[in-house]
């Protein structure tokens, strides 16, 4: 007997340049504070430090009125407190000082979600899950050819969420994981991991001196790891019952709604950096 998965719904292209507007004043950005970035606490790390301390400010807030809307601002405030200790340590130097400040941070957070009675699990998830993607984001880009590393990080997570989108909804076809995300494709799924493997291959022949099958095999995981962290985030936001995580980007909701991906795949590359490091791949 045949099994027919259900397929994708018609995609209503009409917010798509308001999506491609943002994402481009975005991404502008984002390279330009990369591309400037010095060895810290030089003067010119500040614009790369500053997008994530503003990142992860905004992220805490999100998540403050996802997962405690009854309390959003009292729990927004102590993770966004928890996640700029952590940035700014790392940005130091200090990194068993910022680990340590994590966990002391979500346990501040679920203490203080207990006594408002809300859910302790949430709050101090909502800082095991924004303070270690920005730990890592500074650590990598302090590495031997660190600005490569992180362009290559930002090049494949964006590759790979363009191509998904427009590939997915280009082909259509048969949904990933309709209970939670009813949009992704199969087909948007396999063209977004092939073209985070061609944007891997691309930086790193340009920037870095990594061979073109070690970057594409980092281009891959790198590409899963983002398709993870957006399925993720498709989770919790059913969980807490909410279509987007915000609306303070036009076209695609909250920042957390950009970033998901961005935050699972900067795990992947810091693990893939500590394996070139100590010569498991080159």
């Amino acid at each position: 007997m045949m099994i027919f998965l259900p397929r994708a719904d018609r995609f209503d292209w009409r917010n798509f340049a308001i999506r491609a507007a943002s994402g481009i004043v975005l991404g502008s950005a984002t390279l330009w504070a990369v591309m400037v970035f010095r060895e810290p606490p030089g003067i010119w790390g500040a614009p790369y430090l500053a997008m994530i301390v503003v990142a992860g400010a905004l992220l805490s807030f999100e998540w403050g009125a996802m997962a405690s809307p009854a309390n959003a601002t009292r729990a927004a405030v102590v993770t966004t407190l928890a996640v700029v200790s952590v940035v700014l340590l790392a940005y130091l130097r200090r990194y068993a000082e910022a680990w340590g400040c994590l966990l002391l941070g979500a346990v501040a957070a679920a203490a203080i979600a207990r006594s408002s009675r809300a859910r302790a699990v949430d709050a101090a998830y909502g800082v095991l899950y924004i303070a270690p993607a920005g730990l890592l984001m500074v650590w990598l880009i302090e590495t031997r050819q660190g600005a490569g590393w992180t362009l290559m990080l930002f090049g494949t997570t964006w590759a790979a969420d363009i191509a998904a989108f427009l590939v997915g909804n280009l082909l259509k076809g048969p949904r990933l994981w309709p209970r939670f995300s009813p949009n992704k494709t199969w087909s948007g799924f396999v063209g977004g991991l092939v073209a985070a493997v061609l944007a891997a291959v691309l930086i790193a022949a340009a920037f870095m001196q990594l061979s073109l099958a070690g970057a594409a095999l980092i281009g891959l995981v790198g590409g899963l790891a983002t398709m993870a962290g957006d399925l993720w985030e498709s989770i919790l936001k059913r969980r807490f019952g909410v279509k987007d995580s915000g609306d303070i980007i036009p076209g695609h909701g909250g920042l957390l709604d950009r970033v998901d991906g961005l935050m699972f795949a900067v795990a992947a590359f810091s693990a893939a950096r500590l394996a070139v490091s100590v010569g498991w791949a080159h």
